[in-house]
């Protein structure tokens, strides 16, 4: 067994803090038939921390602490299909975390894969672009001091959308690769202590973005010249340390990741939740989730509790009750 490397020290430190500062854990959910996918190897530091689903049932995912992306495959095999370098200084001034991580992650129609790399270093930091068989590009650079985090890709634009958890915005980038813009810079994306900004999703003609520090998750409406509209709308509130989230179809209906608690709720309208996943599906700090083909995919990174980082799947109907 190797030894952790001092990083994931620094990663529970923060789990933790972002424990202290949210509000008391939601009851756990009644266990609902899961299936654990792939079991990973926390001491070689493969702590999921986006997703996204191939056809025919492969899941692409980075490897946060790592510094890799990854491919799982339908029998949970795991294949490394890229290795981030590490800056000089070994990632010490990526802002917030004090270690260098690959973050969000979406698939393009074409097999392209994008993903984010949060490094501290101008040099390094930024989208990055993995086509098949390829290897990493840098398509946009993003601030030293920024933290990017969630990502999400609008295929009718052509448009990815980034999560900045370190200062509090949303940057667009021409999915060819460009300049990174400022799309939004609501005070509703701000961090209070440590992260703003986190899971985004392109959505009903808005950007959704989740706010670990506020506990929310925000609309904000695509303007039709592209912009960003100046009222953004709290849809759900009260989530504590909420990471990514997924929609279960066309509606408004949310799936949430809760980092702290080890779950998984449902958001309906009105902001009303309802745990559906748990510790005893087999939740350990969730930290991403997808729905793809009628089923749910959940990545539990462990980064608190050291055991068992894993990809689990669900029935979608089985947590929406439309089974």
């Amino acid at each position: 067994m190797k030894k952790l490397l001092p990083v994931t020290g620094a990663l529970v430190a923060l789990t933790l803090s972002l424990g202290a500062l949210a509000g008391p854990a939601a009851a756990s959910a009644t266990a609902t038939p899961a299936h654990v996918l792939a079991h990973f190897d926390f001491t070689e530091h493969q702590t999921p921390e986006n997703l996204a689903v191939e056809p025919g049932g492969a899941v692409d995912l980075t490897f946060s602490v790592a510094r890799q992306v990854a491919r799982v495959q339908p029998d949970g095999k795991v294949r490394v299909l890229a290795t981030m370098p590490l800056p000089k200084d070994g990632g010490a001034n990526t802002p917030v975390l004090g270690f260098a991580a690959t973050m969000g992650l979406v698939r393009g129609g074409d097999g392209t894969v994008y993903f984010l790399y949060a490094a501290g270093s101008r040099k390094l930091t930024g989208v990055w672009r993995l086509r098949p068989h390829g290897r990493p590009e840098r398509i946009a650079a993003l601030p030293a001091d920024s933290l990017p985090n969630g990502l999400a890709l609008d295929g009718h634009s052509g448009t990815l959308y980034v999560a900045d958890s370190a200062l509090g915005r949303v940057w667009s980038v021409p999915v060819g690769g460009g300049r990174a813009t400022v799309w939004s810079d609501a005070s509703e994306l701000a961090a209070v202590h440590y992260l703003g900004a986190n899971g985004i999703k392109v959505h009903d003609d808005a950007v959704w973005v989740s706010n670990t520090d506020q506990g929310t998750v925000v609309r904000i409406p695509l303007l039709p010249d592209g912009r960003a509209s100046r009222d953004p709308q709290v849809w759900a509130s009260g989530l504590d340390a909420v990471d990514d989230f997924a929609f279960t179809g066309p509606g408004p209906q949310l799936l949430v990741a809760l980092n702290k608690s080890d779950q998984v709720v449902r958001v309906d309208q009105g902001g009303v939740v309802t745990p559906v996943l748990g510790p005893a599906d087999g939740l350990e700090n969730p930290s991403s989730l997808a729905v793809d083909a009628g089923s749910v995919y959940v990545a539990s990174a462990a980064y608190l509790t050291h055991v068992d980082p894993n990809l689990l799947t669900a029935s979608l109907g089985a947590l929406t009750g439309r089974d």
